[in-house]
């Protein structure tokens, strides 16, 4: 009867041991945000144009995205709470904290976004270029 018990404990610890592991790995999610800063360079910046920080500001954003995907894609398989947290969460924090940076210098730089290139509307053909020039011997500079 004391082997079934100790068996039992076990099977029950094997079982409670992922649910814990997610629920204390869940509590950092909260405090990512507030220490995103700290898993990057306060420097890195500085010198950046605002074309430089515009186009870093795209990518990082990009990045922060496919990392969101891949977390909840991962967290729906059993166990992907846990798998989430421990493949992806520190790059996760990581791109958070160097947005955060890149979000200060553009502001500290007065940038301002680049307006997205659109096609100007197509002008209808002049009466002069609908006429052939002159051919002469000469040629006109």
């Amino acid at each position: 009867m004391a082997a079934s018990l100790s068996h039992r404990l076990r099977v029950f610890g094997a079982l409670l041991a992922p649910f814990a592991a997610g629920v204390a790995l869940s509590g950092c999610a909260g405090m990512s945000e507030t220490i995103a800063p700290a898993f990057a360079d306060p420097g890195k910046y500085e010198l950046y144009d605002c074309k430089q920080l515009e186009a870093e500001r795209k990518a990082l954003t990009a990045r922060t995205a496919d990392l969101q995907r891949l977390m909840d894609k991962a967290e729906t398989g059993a166990g992907g709470a846990v798998v989430a947290e421990l493949a992806y969460r520190n790059d996760y924090i990581a791109v958070r904290g160097q947005s955060q940076l890149v979000d200060d210098a553009w502001r500290r730089n007065r940038c301002r976004e680049t307006p997205t290139e659109t096609a100007p509307p197509a002008a209808p053909p002049s009466a002069a270029a609908a006429k052939p020039a002159p051919k002469s011997g000469r040629t006109v500079r």
